[in-house]
């Protein structure tokens, strides 16, 4: 039986007199690997800032877990995970340890200790994302991503049920995309994570994700990912509003 965590239904939302999304209805499911792609300026942005509370609906409605967003207050079970080259200080002086440890500090706050739980947490949090042997180096000697993979272990410290990916790929040399989205593939089928995956990338997405989201400033799209495959080139040039060229990368 599904069972719907995220629902959005007839969502409207603009920029003044610049409408950012029309008519938005859609609904992740526990345990989807959903991509969210568009073109730049399709409003896959401003629909995650709406999903993380940090904009409000203006019209239309959203519920998170079965709660209207306006009532929802467990943040913690929504982990986020940016654009790594716009959210990361490369200097910033912390190791893997510390900087995963960040992600706890929404549920105990800041300057308190953390307890043995905690610090098994964080540990267990760097095991999932395969980089114990880094715990004590400092994050910035890091490659592209290794460094991604602690950021995703610093929002998987909380436990989160649905965990929101912007570009993660972003900085990442091709070698080793195909191993994060392998690792993306772990956390939704072993440890029961639901993704929402914000991607420029249709080629490798679509071999990853189970559902596909068509954004701009409508939804043109929203399916699972075997019909998505089935559409010409054509019907999804149309979508993104300009002639495109689908590659599919072969690792």
């Amino acid at each position: 039986m599904k069972e719907p965590i995220v629902e959005i239904k007839d969502l409207h939302y603009a920029y003044e007199d610049k409408m950012a999304l029309t008519d938005i209805n859609i609904e992740i499911n526990k345990g989807a690997f959903l991509g969210l792609i568009g073109p730049n300026g399709g409003g896959k942005t401003t629909l995650i800032k709406l999903l993380l509370g940090l904009i409000t609906p203006q019209q239309g409605s959203i519920r998170l877990f079965g709660q209207s967003i306006q009532q929802f207050n467990d943040w913690n079970s929504i982990g986020f995970v940016s654009q790594k080259s716009s959210a990361f200080n490369h200097g910033f002086p912390a190791t893997v340890k510390e900087v995963v440890s960040t992600g706890l500090t929404a549920s105990i706050g800041y300057f308190k200790f953390f307890t043995k739980a905690d610090r098994e947490k964080v540990l267990k949090a760097i095991e999932t994302v395969g980089m114990s042997d880094y715990i004590h180096q400092n994050i910035g000697d890091l490659s592209g991503g290794q460094q991604q993979r602690i950021f995703i272990a610093r929002a998987l410290v909380s436990d989160p049920k649905l965990l929101i990916l912007d570009e993660p790929t972003v900085g990442i040399d091709t070698e080793n995309v195909q191993k994060f989205y392998q690792l993306l593939n772990k956390l939704n089928k072993e440890n029961n994570i639901t993704l929402l995956l914000v991607s420029h990338d249709i080629g490798t997405v679509t071999k990853y994700v189970n559902g596909v989201a068509c954004l701009n400033k409508v939804m043109h799209f929203h399916g699972e990912t075997s019909d998505f495959s089935n559409l010409s080139e054509q019907q999804i040039s149309q979508f993104y509003g300009h002639d495109l060229n689908l590659v599919t990368h072969h690792h």
